[in-house]
């Protein structure tokens, strides 16, 4: 019989190559790693790994089982769940991850909402941008993720396989110094900021902001890139350049020194929280699905 615990061991080891690297990722040692490893080989009755040296790789059996193990943890998490919530969410747990504005400006007030509500539900929270945070729900590391993809995005990613809850469409909104010549302006056109510095975002983020420059016929000259917001508003109060930025995450920070102007045409991401069909079934994660729905209805 095959056990979650084995599964959870061998998808630890092939993730990390190593027992001892296993062993610190589950919080046991390396001989109980090994252990377990032994028992599940027994189990299935034939090798899962080949070892050379310090080095280790899957056998054919090891791969497929591999294959497998998100959605059968996944499968036994909703299961587990939903049984613990059958009296009325008194032990719920939800596993959120979520990108850093969202953090700050949606997950508060849902999770403020839902203690009042349901205070036997444990919600824990990691910070993850998309696609590392997609990544996470599929391969079973968490049951909710807040994610987001822009609108026109040259890479769509794809969603078909998860359940998707729109939660509301965030604005990009270009941050310039107090006493720049555009600081009073309703509002510009980025081909207007051709010929400033610039200060990115995260990754993804910088990456959309050079297809939307590109767009408008010019590559911008990125002089300062970070993914910390604070960093961002500092660089540009301080005259170093230009950003822009979407406006929960300006409301994320306290803008000081930069004027925001709309930009026109609008730029835009969807804002959504993602599961997979099992769990959204789970009341927890259905109960948190909601209260974000309502937190994005107060933005």
């Amino acid at each position: 019989m095959i056990e979650a615990r084995h599964l959870r061991v061998l998808r630890a080891v092939a993730t990390t190559g190593s027992f001892s690297a296993a062993g610190r990722e589950l919080g046991c040692t390396q001989p109980a790693v090994s252990q377990q490893m032994k028992a599940l080989e027994t189990s299935v009755g034939t090798p899962l790994l080949v070892r050379s040296g310090r080095e280790m790789r899957l056998t054919q059996a090891g791969e497929a089982l591999v294959r497998h193990a998100s959605g059968i943890l996944a499968g036994l998490t909703a299961a587990e769940e939903e049984v613990a919530a059958i009296a009325g969410l008194r032990a719920g747990r939800v596993r959120l991850v979520s990108f850093p504005s969202g953090s700050s400006t949606l997950v508060p007030t849902a999770l403020a909402a839902l203690r009042a509500a349901h205070p036997g539900t444990r919600v824990s929270l990691e910070e993850a941008e998309p696609p590392k945070s997609v990544e996470l729900l599929r391969e079973g590391d968490c049951d909710l993720a807040l994610a987001f993809r822009y609108e026109g995005a040259a890479v769509a990613e794809e969603w078909d396989d998860l359940v998707v809850r729109p939660l509301l469409t965030d604005r990009l909104v270009a941050l310039v110094p107090e006493r720049h010549r555009l600081a009073r302006a309703e509002s510009v056109a980025i081909g207007e900021l051709a010929r400033e510095p610039w200060i990115a975002g995260c990754p993804r983020c910088r990456g959309q902001l050079v297809q939307v420059c590109e767009s408008a016929g010019f590559t911008p000259r990125i002089d300062f890139a970070t993914d910390d917001y604070p960093a961002v508003v500092g660089l540009v109060g301080a005259g170093l350049g230009v950003a822009v930025l979407p406006q929960l995450a300006v409301e994320s920070v306290r803008p000081r020194g930069v004027r925001t102007v709309a930009l026109e045409p609008a730029v835009r991401r969807q804002i959504v929280a993602l599961t997979l069909p099992d769990l959204a079934q789970v009341p927890a994660v259905a109960a948190t699905l909601e209260q974000l729905a309502r937190a994005a209805g107060r933005q």
